[in-house]
């Protein structure tokens, strides 16, 4: 895999944990305005993940990055992302399921003991294109 270095989040947290991973997943935008992406089609999508905090649990992990990836690859990998519930009432877009993914991760970190934050999602649909999401305070309530 090529190395990928991407926008970074400022924070005060001790750790930073990144990771990569990719998934290949189908998808369609059921509106007039997507163009050809009315049309089913596919994209091997690359996903970065972030996580910070200032406490690691009793193994010396902010989190196992196997369990990221099992919660995120095991999800979408050869899905078709429409049939996901998540995407029953909109459209899943680049941006959407960035931030579908954020949500899932966040749920996850909000049962440690440790207490560590999702900062950032990044999905890449192409070589060119990619879209990042951010929570704000609200979303972490």
């Amino acid at each position: 895999m090529m190395q990928q270095f991407y926008p970074q989040v400022p924070h005060t947290f001790r750790f930073e944990l990144n990771k990569d991973m990719h998934f290949s997943a189908a998808h369609f935008i059921p509106s007039k305005d997507a163009g050809k992406c009315q049309q089913m089609h596919g994209h091997t999508y690359f996903v970065n993940v972030t996580i910070a905090g200032n406490g690691l649990d009793p193994t010396g992990f902010l989190i196992d990055f196997k369990e990221i990836k099992n919660l995120v690859h095991k999800k979408y990998d050869h899905t078709v992302l429409n049939d996901h519930p998540e995407f029953k009432d909109m459209f899943p877009t680049t941006e959407l399921l960035a931030q579908q993914i954020w949500q899932s991760v966040q749920e996850l970190l909000n049962n440690r003991t440790n207490h560590p934050s999702c900062l950032q999602i990044i999905v890449r649909e192409t070589p060119t294109s990619y879209v990042v999401f951010r929570p704000t305070e609200e979303d972490f309530r």
